[in-house]
């Protein structure tokens, strides 16, 4: 039997961990905060207009052309009227803790794989180089480390 089966154990649980999670009010909140801001067309333009402003600056800088003041001063406003919008920050929040709990519970189970064990505190500090987590530090980027998957 496949682990990975529909009827496996693993599968129940990975269910039931899903269920876990949206049933948690922190995450109905969290869900509630991208669903507002993806139902409002004004908050997600001003975003990606920002978004796209950064992106224009950074190519150009990276190609070796100095951005001018009057470039610099018109993004900066732009960001400070974006981050004045409650509806753009609860989203940016809830997208960083969506992130956040993506993250730990991928070096969970990562490390868990790797290990062919339940990991410890221990173990994340081992693999993170004593940073405390899997990716602080040194177990990623390709070297075996549990944020190489």
């Amino acid at each position: 039997m496949s682990l990975i089966a529909d009827d496996s154990a693993l599968m129940a649980t990975t269910k039931s961990l899903c269920e876990t999670l949206v049933s948690q009010q922190a995450f109905k909140d969290l869900h509630g905060n991208v669903e507002t801001f993806l139902g409002n067309d004004e908050a997600r333009l001003q975003y990606q207009s920002v978004h796209e402003s950064g992106e224009a600056l950074n190519n150009k800088q990276r190609s070796g052309v100095e951005l001018s003041e009057a470039e610099i001063g018109e993004f900066e406003q732009a960001r400070e009227q974006l981050l004045q919008n409650d509806t753009v920050t609860n989203f940016m929040e809830a997208q960083k803790e969506l992130q956040t709990v993506q993250q730990a519970i991928s070096k969970y189970v990562g490390l868990t794989l790797e290990l062919g064990r339940v990991p410890t505190e221990e173990d994340f500090a081992a693999a993170s180089g004593g940073e405390g987590g899997c990716c602080g530090g040194g177990g990623g980027g390709g070297e075996g480390g549990c944020c190489s998957n």
